[in-house]
């Protein structure tokens, strides 16, 4: 008997929550094998993401209405509650479908309190807060509360917008690999299949999708046309600025994306070596170029002791962070990340530019990418980056804002995910 679409998404909910898992590369495995049919299996993907995009407002709600705090409650019931609640409050599901199929997959124990829940929610509806504090915000976006102190820290008045622009799903990207086709050809090609496309406003060789399914049944997706990519990485691909000729390192490069772009960008007679810390992760990166037909050398290290000798044209370091920018990709990176963990991540970001530093020529550009905004993790950094190496003068390069030594990109400004760059160039 193949699984529920409520019971693929309940099982999904709880191993992000509980475990730690990442949404967006759990639902598809779980998809795969849950026997769902194409209907099915998208009203689970809803289901999976619109919770996780919306927990702590859910959490809320449902804390007034069983009147008690969520810790108390079994984890069965609490997960289930939050399902049920989606679908009452934002799905649009029917009231008794959405507590009835709820209900039904919690254990008999269980289902007094949950359906009594449910249909408290179910009559009462839910008034989002009103205020202005932090915690008001967090409550009608679903982004954390420090994260929302940090944004009015960094974009003032726009915190709620760009808050609002973080929790909501991110449109699909396809970055035309122009090794193999142009963004007007892949695009003919596309509409040829029924799936529009927009050029898009940050890189002119991303497609942005209006309509069309699954990017593995596109047209040029076998044959390397193009990567799945957002405007603001492809924008730092392109502001290592390689060209052809040039060695080039990428020390975080996981999933490939940005490495098979450099790839092409330095042939025919140059070089991408492109590492991760972990093998799997590094897997990746060699599965990415081989279908998008690039040669890349692949390695399996610690970006904090680099592998490879000096001499490299450019050096690519786009840093684990916080990663609050891919929410829309990852709705759990809106409340997952503690503000505790910030001074650690900054201290990583930090000692990998340092060290890879070292395998930069004099003359050569290091560029610096986070896809999120702390300013622990942006600013912060790059301050620390020039004290740590006094060698690397801060560059002035083109961004979507205009000229500046820094770029932030913004979901609600730009229509991308959240990114910070900085180049910086090495002199004797």
């Amino acid at each position: 008997m193949p699984a529920s679409a409520r019971a693929v998404a309940l099982d999904a909910i709880a191993r992000v929550i509980d475990e730690g898992a990442y949404s967006n590369r759990l639902l598809p495995s779980l998809l795969a094998g849950s026997g769902l049919d194409r209907r099915d299996r998208a009203f689970a993907a809803d289901l999976t993401y619109g919770t996780l995009r919306r927990l702590l407002p859910l959490d809320r709600v449902i804390a007034a209405a069983a009147r008690r705090p969520l810790d108390r409650m079994t984890p069965g019931a609490r997960h289930a509650l939050r399902l049920g609640a989606y679908q009452l409050l934002d799905a649009g599901v029917a009231p008794h479908a959405a507590v009835q199929e709820t209900v039904e997959l919690v254990a008999a124990k269980e289902r007094g309190f949950v359906n009594a829940v449910l249909r408290r929610i179910a009559t009462a509806g839910w008034d989002p807060p009103t205020g202005t504090r932090d915690d008001d915000v967090a409550g009608r976006t679903g982004l954390a509360p420090w994260a929302v102190r940090e944004l009015r820290r960094v974009v003032g008045d726009e915190a709620e917008a760009a808050a609002v622009a973080f929790a909501t799903r991110a449109p699909l990207t396809l970055r035309t690999n122009a090794c193999r086709t142009t963004p007007a050809e892949l695009g003919r090609r596309l509409a040829q299949a029924n799936v529009a496309t927009v050029v898009g406003d940050v890189d002119p060789a991303c497609l942005v999708v209006g309509s069309g399914g699954d990017p593995a049944t596109f047209p040029g997706f076998g044959d390397g046309a193009f990567a799945i990519q957002d405007q603001a990485s492809a924008f730092v691909a392109r502001l290592v600025d390689a060209r052809s000729g040039d060695r080039v390192l990428d020390v975080c490069a996981a999933p490939g994306g940005k490495a098979a772009a450099l790839a092409c960008a330095v042939r025919p007679d140059g070089a991408v070596v492109a590492s991760d810390v972990a093998p799997a992760r590094a897997r990746l990166i060699g599965e990415t170029a081989s279908r998008l037909h690039e040669r890349v050398t692949v390695l399996a290290a610690d970006a904090r002791a680099p592998a490879v000798t000096g001499g490299f044209d450019r050096v690519l370091v786009d840093a684990p962070c916080s990663g609050i920018g891919s929410a829309r990709r990852r709705p759990e990176l809106l409340w997952r990340v503690p503000s505790g963990a910030l001074s650690q991540l900054a201290r990583l970001q930090v000692a990998i530019v340092t060290a890879s530093a070292d395998v930069l020529r004099p003359g050569g550009r290091l560029v610096y990418s986070v896809c999120t905004f702390p300013r622990a993790e942006t600013d912060a950094a790059c301050d620390a980056i020039v004290r740590h190496r006094p060698d690397l003068v801060p560059v002035e390069t083109d961004g979507p804002d205009g000229r500046g030594f820094r770029h932030r990109l913004w979901p609600h400004r730009h229509g991308t995910d959240g990114m910070f760059v900085a180049a910086f160039e090495r002199v004797r």
